[in-house]
């Protein structure tokens, strides 16, 4: 039917009067921010419904196969039996960022029974347009993001090949670009007799890298040759490819700022999360290290009660330079001259991000949640010390692993605490974690001279908190959740939309400490910084009902314009969750990632390799001698802290059957770890630096667990402080 009145439905289940004019952004009844969802309708057969068609009374036509769901509070159409043609979509859900998913199904016209799949997450804008082609952005784009495209592409192709999806890669008008990510608009079945090769991709690239930039087009078009002329392996090119990617991407500048908040909330009895950087409590520790300061130790403070402290407190004065007024706003590097050393002055704090949930209340989730952060910590130190000794480039298969043996480390010392209290089910204490790391390889750029970093930006995450990159023109969730509907999905037992009607839709499926490490499904990403942009790290308690996806505009535009500082920001997205969400903790990491030479003021120079290494060592001795200090948790709650950690993992209770361990098998690596030494060697189910975690955290446990080792490889425990 072509419709005469373009309306869209308030999702609020409980609103007087749910019927709006389409394109109002709140709800004229309750004030509910309106949902404008557009989907891709795939097949021929949609291609033939005129735009002002309304579909099932339901999906409005805005153009060709564009459709908007008018009332996306309701379910979508789903059969009970799913069709073939979707389960590749529900596979594939993992890589989500580049792929559209799977969202229901919509009959064609009253005389027409055939099913239309409908698609969401397809590279479509808010007001319902499309996305450029990779062709159509070619010649504009910058360097590094024309060979970017291109290994993006080369990643998917592994996935895409083993359900035969080859084919979607090579359809021009599939690949659409949004900024710097590579998005399909579907997914095309590569026809059975038709065998395609990195030879076919090779011949489709060809005819881009004939007009890449200048500084990039030697080196792509000899792998676009060597694809299109010889056998090559897929490895091989993805060397040359990534090579080729971070000596372009080390051209550009780079500038990070950092902060970070926790925050109890309005209606919380404790703070189970924790994050790095912790800007204000890192700060009052080293203004007031006697817990004399704004913050008393073991008391709980909101941001805004903390920020109003900090205006009306008069600060202690000291001998040699004053204190700096106005500490609620302190900038990102202070002044040597100052007599305090704020927390912004770490080492590890323009390069690490974290953020975790604690699980278990007061009786363990917020010791959990630290004891990530702490245990992460240390073991960065030691991967990023390993890094700058290194003349020659980490592959990131390589860091990504070593990555992910760390967070089995962490996993396996909270689950050793949690065997050691005897904890069952809901008893035992976890936590979710998003972490970001920012490598800062060595390399020598396009154009010949030498680079201290190659912008790459590693992240990993367990549980449901987030991972946002957010630009002036979009804001894209870089991370999946680990709950039950994303699970229903994954193992193609039902669509997404139709899943979260499950009452227990949003309950977690893994958090850091429930079960043995190897029951862990880790996924690790890694991007590269080539834009200006902010990354978010948050806890649900910003997340929850999409809360950052409706006010990221208001919230991050500022401080991309330099209209607002990132502490500030910090703020202002904690004071957003309490006041929209409030029934959690809520925790904040920002990261300022500035890349624009315009915007660029003067840095202070890197400092001497030497004095690098001394100032980790020390911060090394320093997080250390922290950990020995009093905390502020609850009395049960550092009772756990205080117990020696359980090496045999032998007793963990078995899985739920609901949700069967996933066995992950690490790939084979040869030499490429013979050159990180015995500090990234993996070791046992962790790392050796790993293992140094352990010792400094509990000396103890680990050398009971050392004892049960054999001979040869007790040599590499740790024997004493």
């Amino acid at each position: 039917m072509i419709s005469t009145q373009l309306i869209i439905f308030c999702i609020n289940p409980r609103c007087n009067s749910p019927v709006n004019p389409m394109g109002d952004s709140v709800c004229a009844s309750c004030q509910t921010p309106l949902v404008h969802r557009y989907l891709w309708a795939t097949g021929s057969l949609s291609a033939q419904i005129p735009p002002g068609t309304k579909v099932a009374d339901r999906y409005e036509v805005i153009k060709q196969q564009i459709w908007l769901d008018t009332q996306p509070g309701l379910p979508p159409d789903v059969p009970e039996e799913l069709p073939t043609e979707v389960i590749p979509y529900l596979q594939l859900y993992q890589e989500r960022l580049h792929l559209p998913q799977a969202y229901g199904f919509a009959s064609n016209l009253e005389e027409d029974t055939t099913d239309i799949l409908l698609l969401e997450n397809a590279p479509i804008d808010k007001t319902g347009n499309i996305y450029p082609t990779i062709v159509e952005a070619w010649e504009e784009a910058t360097a590094v993001r024309q060979v970017y495209w291109l290994w993006q592409i080369l990643q998917l192709w592994t996935p895409l090949v083993e359900l035969g999806l080859s084919r979607s890669l090579l359809v021009a008008e599939n690949l659409r670009v949004e900024g710097w990510c590579v998005r399909l608009l579907e997914l095309y079945q590569t026809p059975d007799d038709e065998k395609l090769s990195l030879q076919n991709l090779g011949e489709c690239w060809q005819f881009w890298v004939v007009s890449a930039k200048a500084s990039v087009a030697k080196g792509l078009q000899n792998i676009v040759q060597q694809m299109c002329e010889t056998e090559i392996e897929l490895e091989a090119i993805n060397i040359q490819l990534n090579n080729l990617l971070l000596a372009a991407a080390a051209e550009l500048p780079l500038v990070l700022k950092v902060a970070g908040s926790t925050d109890i909330g309005p209606m919380m009895a404790q703070n189970e999360d924790a994050c790095y950087p912790n800007t204000l409590s890192d700060l009052d520790k080293k203004l007031y290290p006697q817990g004399d300061g704004v913050f008393g130790h073991g008391e709980e403070v909101t941001n805004a009660q903390s920020r109003q402290l900090l205006q009306r407190r008069e600060p202690p004065q000291r001998t040699g330079s004053p204190m700096p007024q106005g500490l609620g706003r302190l900038p990102l590097s202070t002044h040597k001259e100052m007599e305090f050393p704020a927390a912004f002055d770490e080492p590890l704090l323009r390069y690490l991000s974290i953020v975790c949930d604690g699980i278990g209340g007061h009786e363990g989730g917020e010791v959990a949640s630290q004891l990530a952060v702490q245990s992460v910590k240390l073991q960065i130190r030691a991967l990023l010390t390993e890094v700058t000794e290194q003349t020659v480039l980490f592959p990131p298969e390589l860091l990504q692993e070593q990555l992910e043996a760390s967070l089995r480390v962490v996993n396996n010392l909270i689950c050793a605490r949690n065997n050691e209290q005897k904890r069952q089910g809901k008893e035992r204490m976890a936590t979710t974690i998003v972490m970001a790391l920012q490598v800062p390889q060595r390399i020598q750029t396009s154009t010949g001279w030498q680079s201290n970093n190659t912008h790459e930006l590693y992240l990993a995450n367990v549980g449901d908190s987030r991972a946002y990159w957010i630009t002036r023109n979009y804001c894209q969730l870089l991370t999946v959740d680990d709950d039950v509907a994303t699970r229903e999905v994954r193992l193609a037992k039902n669509l997404y939309r139709k899943a979260l009607f499950r009452p227990d839709a949003s309950a977690l499926t893994q958090a850091l400490g429930t079960r043995d490490s190897e029951s862990l499904r880790l996924k690790l990403q890694r991007f590269i910084l080539e834009e200006d942009g902010i990354l978010l790290l948050c806890s649900d308690g910003l997340s929850d009902n999409n809360w950052v996806e409706q006010s990221w505009q208001d919230y991050a535009i500022p401080v991309l314009t330099g209209q607002m500082t990132v502490e500030d920001a910090v703020r202002n997205w904690i004071n957003l969750a309490n006041e929209k969400n409030g029934r959690d903790n809520t925790s904040v990491v920002l990261t300022y990632c500035r890349v624009s030479p315009e915007y660029l003021v003067p840095v202070t120079p890197a400092l001497p390799e030497e004095i690098i290494q001394a100032e980790i060592q020390e911060e090394e001795q320093e997080e250390l001698e922290e950990l020995e200090q009093p905390t502020s948790f609850t009395e049960s709650s550092q009772a756990l802290l205080d117990l020696d950690l359980d090496s045999d993992l032998s007793e963990e209770p078995p899985l739920s059957p609901e949700i069967p361990p996933t066995l992950i098998t690490k790939p084979k690596r040869g030499k490429r770890l013979v050159m990180l030494g015995g500090v990234l060697a993996l070791l046992v189910g962790g790392t050796s630096l790993g293992l140094f975690a352990w010792w400094q955290i509990n000396p103890q446990g680990l050398q009971q667990m050392c004892r049960q080792l054999p001979q040869k490889v007790q040599s590499v425990c740790p024997t004493g402080k």
